[in-house]
C-alpha cells in the first residue's frame, strides 16, 4: 500500500478521521476545485463499517459550505453585485439567470449538485437570484446525499473490486 494510502487508512481510524471528512467537504463545497470523492473513497475503503457515518458527516460538511456560498451571493448582489450588473450592462443576463432559477431552480441546483460542475455554481447562482434559501438547502442536500450516500453503497458494494482500481491508479499493484 503507498504511503498517502496507508496516511488515509491511520486518519480513517483514528478520532480526527471524521472531523477530516466534515471539513474537507467544507473546503470542496467553498473553494477547492478537486472533487471530495477522491479522497473519500480511500477514506471509506479504509474503515467500511463507518461509510455511513463518513458520508453524513461529508453531506453535513457541504451543506455547511453550501450554506456561506449561498450567503456569499447574496450579499456580494445586495452590496457590489447590483452595482456591477448595471455598470457593466449585464442587466439582460442577470435578467435570463433569474428566469431560469425560477423556471428550473431546484432541479438546476440538483443537476448541479449530482454531477462534476462545480456546486459553487449553484450556491452564487441561488445566492445571487434570491432563490428560496429553505429550497436551495433542500435540492443541496438531495443532490449531494444521493453523491455521497451513493458513493458509500459502491463502496460497501464493490469493495474489494475498488480497492484493486485504487491500487492501480496509484500504480501500486501490492
Amino acid at each position: 500500500m503507498s504511503r498517502a494510502g496507508r496516511w488515509s487508512r491511520r486518519l480513517a481510524e483514528s478520532r480526527w478521521g471524521d472531523w477530516g471528512v466534515g471539513i474537507a467537504s467544507l473546503a470542496e463545497a467553498l473553494a477547492v476545485p478537486v472533487p471530495l470523492e477522491l479522497a473519500l473513497i480511500p477514506h471509506m475503503l479504509a474503515n467500511r463499517t463507518r461509510v455511513w457515518r463518513f458520508a453524513t458527516l461529508a453531506l453535513a460538511g457541504c451543506l455547511v459550505g453550501a450554506a456561506v456560498g449561498y450567503g456569499i451571493g447574496w450579499l456580494f448582489f445586495e452590496s457590489v453585485g447590483r452595482w456591477a450588473v448595471e455598470s457593466l450592462g449585464w442587466a439582460e443576463d442577470m435578467e435570463t439567470v433569474r428566469g431560469w432559477m425560477e423556471s428550473y431552480g431546484f432541479w438546476a441546483v440538483v443537476a448541479i449538485g449530482v454531477t462534476p460542475v462545480p456546486f459553487q455554481a449553484a450556491m452564487l447562482m441561488a445566492g445571487l437570484t434570491g432563490y428560496p434559501f429553505a429550497a436551495f438547502m433542500l435540492a443541496a442536500a438531495l443532490a449531494r446525499g444521493l453523491r455521497y450516500y451513493g458513493l458509500a453503497a459502491g463502496v460497501l458494494w464493490l469493495g474489494p473490486k475498488l480497492e484493486v482500481v485504487v491500487r492501480k491508479g496509484t500504480g501500486r499493484d501490492r
